[in-house]
Formats: structure tokens, C-alpha cells, sequence
């Protein structure tokens, strides 16, 4: 079996398909394990307030609605500013920006440490949505430039495992540095906990300078013929592409309908993100440390099934029906975590089931969008399918801490959490036909 590309000239010739696969496996190891680090760094930074809770919230006399809603005004600030921010980086390149990114939310969860009142807890939250807006969607953006749709899913799953390895690394790491650095050097475990998770997204934003390339022309370490060849893929597959204007992007329907559908699973994912400390905790788990192994533990099989799911995806070209089972796992997961939460046993083995169902949405859901649109329509599109989906960041963590506050317990808000995913995953089923034929060719 071949396949063609382009070759210096215009002309087409013939590449066998394994040395076409040889091409795209040395782009991946390129720049997928670099791009699955800094989004490690990235999705740590955005979610250790949840560990930090666990010390911070007597420290500085936070209710659990205030917790909330400092969590969750991150995406507040993230979804004004990310449809700019990604049609800044179609513009500039992706290596200038995805390390001012960076470095600026890195400088900014450091300052996390030395928030003292409910003000500046929210002002600090906000200034790190604002900064971190369009780093995701920058991403899909990015992955677009190199991989053509039907390569897109398997690939966007192994960078979105950093969702669950960060929650891996993250459980171990917070777990530790709370239990260990609290009072060291007069500061609060919290406090060390952003300082020290707050300096890698510095290094690793100035090595995004150096490592990443803004497109294919641009990577050295690339033969012409390989360069050839993946350009061909990538304006073969754009000319199906539908290139239409920012506004245009702004009113398809479709647009607005994966936005609603990646809220619903958003609600899930920063849901769980944000409340899995305090979940395992008042199963009756009290120590930090334990806390921090325990949480690792739902995020490990994660990873499992995130890769088993976008691989499989793939191989038959079948998106809707992914996506549609693993939000119903997600959902009974989420709702068998309530059912049990006085046994810690049986409550993390539902949150592994829910982990598990969650973390394999995110890369069947991205092979819809990007198979629809190119060009500068793509960049508005993903961002604002990202920013109204991430909107859920703000609603979820809100929502269950409201709901803990008035109630006692975090039971309704996981509730609500589930019936999202459900309609998430029928939107997807029975909404998308015509996103998921094109996904598929």
C-alpha cells in the first residue's frame, strides 16, 4: 500500500506507508513527549489549588463557596482572553507564544503564595487564567500544523495522558511537599507547594524557545523529503477543510453545539480535578501524604484507558460512540463515588471508574473540530469551543462548593456533574453525525 506526497517540483510521487509512519513516529517523538510536559506543568499549576485547600482554606478563613469560586474565576479570565490569544498564535507561531504562556503563569502561581484574604486569592486566580488563556486550544492548534485528522485522535490522546499523569505526579508531589514543608523556612505547606510546583513552567518556558518549531518548513531535524511529504498531507486534507472567516466560525452551528457538549465534559473533568483531595478526604482519609497517593491512584488507570480508547477510535474511525460510552462510565462512576463515600474502598474504586471515563473524552472529542475546520477558522473555532466548554471550570468547582456549603455534602453536586456528562455524550451520539462522518475519512 502507498500513499503519495508532494516533492520539490510540485510533482507527486509514491512514499510507502511505512515510511510514511516512520516520518510521523519521528515527529512524535519530536515533539509530543516535549508538548505532553509542559502541559504536566501546565494542568498541575491549574488544579494544585486543590491540594493546597486541604491547609490553605483554615490558614486564610475560606468558606467552601469561596474556595469555589476562587477555583473556578480562573476560567472566567481564560475564557475572555483565549479566542484572542489563539489567533495571536496563528499569527506569531506557536513557539513565541506557547513560551509567554509559560512564563507568565509560572510567575503568577508562584504568586499564589502569598495570597492572605479572599480578594487576593481571587485577583491571583484570575491573573493565572488570563496568563494560561489559549495555552490548550494553542496546542490542538499546533498538532493540526503537523498530523493529518485521521493520525489526530491517537495522537492527541498521548498528549492529553498529561492530564492524568499530572494528577499522578501531582497526588504524589502535593501530597509530599504539604506533609513535609509545612513551617519550613516560616512558610505554610501551602505556600511551598506553589512556590516550588510554580519554577518548572519557568525552565520549561524558555526552553520552548529553543526546542519548538512553528511549522514544518522550519524543523531542521527533518529531511526535505519528510517535509514534503507531511506538508502534502496537511494541504491535502485542508483543501476539504472548510476556510471561512472568524465570524463565520463565530455563528456554525456546529461550533456551538461542541461547545456545549466539551462543557458538559469539562464540568466532569475540573469537577473531579478540583474535589478529588476533598472527596478522598472525607471518606475518612485524614493525612496529606495519603491523600496525595490516594489521588494518584484514579489518574494511573487513566492514562490506561485514554490510550486504549483514542487507539481504538482510530483504528475503526468511530468517534461518536467513543465518546458516548465513556461519558456514561464517567457519569456512574461519579455517581457510585456518592453511593459509597463512607467507604473509602468502594468510593475510590468508582473514582478510578470515573477517572477512567473521563480522561478518554477529551482526545475523541478533538478529532470533530479539527476535522471541520482550517486555516484561521480553526484557530477561532478550537478557542471558542475551549472558552465556552471552559467555562464549566468556573460553574463545576462553584457549583459543588455552594452546594457542600448549604447542604453538607458534595452528593448534589456530583449529581449534576453526572446528568452533564450524559448530555455531553448524547449531543455527541446523536448530534454530530455529520462532524463525525468527516472525522472518520
Amino acid at each position: 500500500m502507498t500513499s503519495a506526497h508532494h516533492v520539490a517540483g510540485g510533482e507527486t510521487a509514491s512514499c510507502p506507508e511505512e515510511t510514511e509512519d516512520a516520518t510521523y513516529a519521528r515527529v512524535t517523538r519530536r515533539i509530543i513527549p516535549f508538548l505532553c510536559l509542559c502541559f504536566v506543568i501546565a494542568f498541575l499549576d491549574r488544579v494544585n489549588v486543590g491540594f493546597a485547600k486541604l491547609q490553605m482554606q483554615q490558614d486564610l478563613h475560606l468558606s467552601e463557596t469561596v474556595y469555589g469560586l476562587g477555583a473556578g474565576i480562573f476560567f472566567i479570565a481564560y475564557f475572555l482572553f483565549e479566542v484572542p490569544s489563539n489567533l495571536i498564535m496563528h499569527r506569531v507561531g506557536g513557539r513565541r507564544w506557547i513560551a509567554r504562556i509559560m512564563i507568565t503563569w509560572a510567575l503568577l502561581t508562584c504568586g499564589m503564595a502569598f495570597v492572605r484574604s479572599e480578594m487576593s486569592f481571587y485577583a491571583v486566580r484570575f491573573l493565572l487564567g488570563a496568563a494560561e488563556a489559549g495555552f490548550f486550544p494553542g496546542i490542538i492548534l499546533y498538532l493540526t500544523y503537523w498530523y493529518p485528522v485521521q493520525r489526530r485522535s491517537r495522537i492527541t490522546a498521548l498528549f492529553m495522558t498529561a492530564i492524568p499523569i499530572s494528577g499522578v505526579l501531582g497526588g504524589i508531589v502535593s501530597g509530599s511537599i504539604l506533609a513535609s514543608m509545612n513551617g519550613v523556612h516560616g512558610l505554610a505547606g501551602w505556600q511551598w507547594l506553589f512556590l516550588l510546583e510554580g519554577i518548572p513552567s519557568l525552565i520549561i518556558g524558555v526552553c520552548v524557545l529553543f526546542y519548538l518549531d512553528d511549522s514544518i518548513g522550519a524543523a531542521g531535524w527533518l529531511t526535505q523529503t519528510q517535509k514534503h511529504l507531511l506538508q502534502y498531507n496537511i494541504e491535502t486534507e485542508s483543501s476539504a477543510k472548510k476556510h471561512v472567516s472568524v465570524r463565520s466560525a463565530f455563528r456554525h452551528p456546529l461550533v456551538w453545539l461542541l461547545a456545549l457538549v466539551y462543557f458538559g465534559s469539562s464540568m466532569g473533568q475540573y469537577g473531579f480535578g478540583f474535589w478529588l483531595p476533598s472527596i478522598i478526604k472525607a471518606t475518612g482519609v485524614s493525612s496529606a501524604l495519603d491523600i496525595g497517593l490516594l489521588s494518584a491512584v484514579p489518574y494511573a488507570f487513566g492514562v490506561a484507558a485514554m490510550l486504549l480508547v483514542g487507539r481504538s477510535s482510530d483504528r475503526t474511525g468511530e468517534r461518536r460512540w467513543h465518546y458516548g460510552l465513556s461519558a456514561v462510565v464517567a457519569a456512574s462512576g461519579l455517581v457510585g463515588a456518592v453511593i459509597w463515600s463512607n467507604n473509602t474502598i468502594a468510593a475510590m474504586v468508582a473514582l478510578t471508574i470515573a477517572s477512567m471515563g473521563l480522561q478518554c473524552l477529551a482526545p475523541v472529542f478533538w478529532t470533530l473540530p479539527t476535522g471541520l475546520l482550517g486555516g484561521v477558522a480553526a484557530a477561532a473555532g478550537i478557542a471558542v469551543i475551549n472558552a465556552i466548554g471552559n467555562l464549566a471550570g468556573f460553574v463545576s468547582p462553584y457549583l459543588v462548593g455552594w452546594v457542600k456549603d448549604t447542604t453538607g455534602t458534595t452528593a448534589v453536586g456530583m449529581y449534576v456533574i453526572a446528568g452533564f456528562l450524559l448530555l455531553a455524550g448524547a449531543l455527541v451520539v446523536f448530534g454530530t453525525q455529520p462532524a463525525g462522518a468527516s472525522a472518520r475519512r
